[in-house]
């Protein structure tokens, strides 16, 4: 499967796993929810590892940089978009994250000499548009969020979404070099996410209370989250961490962007509530724009 395919079917991945997300995360608590699905995430990823042998492939240069990649791209990425989100609201976070894109094109032209031109880079800026427009405007009045309303910590929030947003883009492309080589992206991937859990880990160790969970972990709340650990974090990150195998890293940044849109049938179908106008002009740019990038 090439590499466009690949970062598409993570975006798929992380579309599913967001939808499983909901009632574990209000039920846990962002941070214990985090907790929770990186532990599970961490277990299946060094399992497949160990019985596929793939673990082999880890070098002690490697762990480092992986180890690096996990604690900027996963904890501190993370945590900055969960904080985002408490003060901006998840359409306007939702908004200002989706510029790694952005970032990862710029970042990977600056070091990785990597260009985008001609239809490509028309098709990219389509579908970067599309999904902004789908999260800017795919919500009716009626269904604002109630983090929406107020205007509280507006900068602090706009900074806290732009670093995720950098983070993202950074923890990624700093990988693009070492994924190029044999490793192994399960291996990869289970480094990266073992990093990120252990820090989370001694967040709760050290007495933080946002740490803390809200409510005990109930067998439903256990299957949501493991659930969405196997769809968004054991097969997402690990299928975008082949992508950068063999393709460029800012196509790869953009097109797994598009989670936000294929999350819209999924909610059509759950909730029966036809998306927003801006919603399906989001999709519609989206749609144009992927098809001319697959196409050039």
């Amino acid at each position: 499967m090439s590499y466009e395919y690949l970062a598409l079917l993570a975006a798929a991945c992380w579309a599913v796993g967001s939808l499983m997300s909901a009632t574990a995360s209000t039920h846990l608590g962002a941070f214990a929810f985090t907790r929770l699905r990186m532990l599970s995430a961490s277990l299946m990823l060094w399992l497949i590892a160990l019985v596929m042998g793939s673990w082999q492939t880890l070098t002690a240069d490697s762990l480092w940089l992986l180890a690096v990649s996990g604690i900027i791209g996963i904890f501190i990425g993370d945590t900055a978009l969960f904080a985002a989100m408490n003060r901006l609201g998840p359409r306007r976070a939702g908004v200002l994250f989706a510029t790694h894109s952005l970032f990862s094109a710029l970042l990977a032209y600056l070091f990785l000499g990597e260009t985008l031109w001609g239809w490509t880079l028309i098709g990219s800026s389509l579908l970067i548009s599309g999904v902004m427009t789908a999260i800017l405007f795919g919500k009716r009045k009626s269904e604002e969020h109630a983090w929406e309303s107020g205007n509280q910590q507006i900068k602090r929030g706009i900074a806290l979404a732009l670093l995720s947003a950098l983070c993202q883009s950074v923890s990624t492309l700093m990988l693009k070099p070492l994924m190029e080589t044999d490793i192994d992206a399960v291996a990869a991937s289970a480094v990266r996410m073992s990093t990120a859990f252990v820090l989370h880990f001694a967040l709760l160790m050290l007495g933080f209370s946002v740490a803390r969970a809200r409510s005990p972990a109930t067998p439903k709340v256990l299957a949501l989250t493991i659930g969405n650990a196997a769809l968004s974090m054991v097969l997402g990150m690990t299928l975008i961490l082949q992508a950068l195998k063999h393709g460029n890293a800012g196509l790869v940044a953009i097109l797994s962007s598009v989670s936000p849109i294929l999350v819209l049938p999924l909610l059509w179908l759950v909730y029966r509530k036809s998306p927003a106008i801006g919603a399906w002009l989001g999709a519609a740019m989206t749609v144009a724009g992927t098809v001319l990038i697959l196409s050039h």
